[in-house]
């Protein structure tokens, strides 16, 4: 129950961000992108801000022994770049322009009942759908571990 609490106040905490700093209006994202118009810097200081936080307390928290909510880290080991990687990234980065919203924006704005949030989340949800469905692991069932590409650390 403890975790679970904190998961909301903390998942709170984002949405309220997001909505405080403008990041879930797509004209900001739009904005941002359009370098030969009328360009918004607003989402880059909200990144440099979101960054310097990351950096501050990535440090302090792999001091702990443990996390809060489990008994170990589990931290990402595949450092590598395939054509998957580069193309997944680049289909995002369109949908992320074209749409105007990221996925944390995009959910926070279907709140509001905003038609093309709703529509953008729509369309999150059926491709993350269609690639749960197509995607053929590359490796056996047998072989998989229950969370890819991290590796468990016993501190």
């Amino acid at each position: 129950m403890k975790s679970t609490s904190f998961v909301v106040a903390s998942g709170a905490l984002f949405g309220l961000g997001l909505g405080v700093s403008g990041m879930t209006l797509p004209s900001k994202v739009k904005g941002f992108l359009d370098f030969t118009g009328h360009w918004d810097p607003s989402l880059m200081f909200v990144m440099m801000g979101a960054i310097g936080v990351h950096f501050v307390l990535i440090r302090l928290i792999r001091k702990r022994s443990a996390p809060w909510f489990n008994a170990t880290f589990q931290i990402p080991t595949r450092s590598d770049f395939d054509k998957r990687l580069v193309l997944g990234a680049a289909l995002f980065g369109v949908g992320w322009g074209l749409g105007g919203y990221c996925p944390g924006p995009g959910l926070v704005s279907v709140a509001s009942g905003s038609l093309p949030a709703i529509v953008f989340v729509a369309a999150m949800t059926i491709g993350m759908a269609v690639q749960h469905l197509t995607d053929r692991p590359s490796r056996s069932p047998a072989e998989s571990d229950p969370a890819p590409n991290a590796v468990t650390t016993e501190t």
